[in-house]
């Protein structure tokens, strides 16, 4: 009986040093891997994330800006066409 449980306690430490050890190589390959990508996207022209704000934000008030343009030309175009329809309707014959 004792020999069984020597042999289970072993086990349990093959088990707990492989587990360590796997917690260590996926640690290393996940650090290897970050740094592959970060190496990857500063040699790509790809913003930082608050570049990328600074630009959502930017395109935000353009179209803001954008709409609330277009909404005053649609009612200065509305003005013209109430003052044209009040104006006596000119001939365009002999002068």
């Amino acid at each position: 009986m004792s020999s069984d449980k020597r042999i289970f306690d072993d086990l349990a430490r093959l088990a707990g040093g492989a587990v360590d050890a796997l917690g260590a190589v996926r640690q290393e390959v996940e650090s290897r891997a970050k740094g592959q990508v970060e190496s990857m996207l500063s040699r790509m022209d790809v913003p930082t994330r608050e570049e990328f704000e600074v630009a959502r934000t930017m395109a935000q008030h353009a179209r803001t800006s954008s709409e609330d343009l277009a909404a005053r030309v649609a009612e200065l175009e509305a003005r013209l066409a109430a003052l044209e329809a009040r104006l006596p309707q000119q001939q365009t014959g002999g002068e």
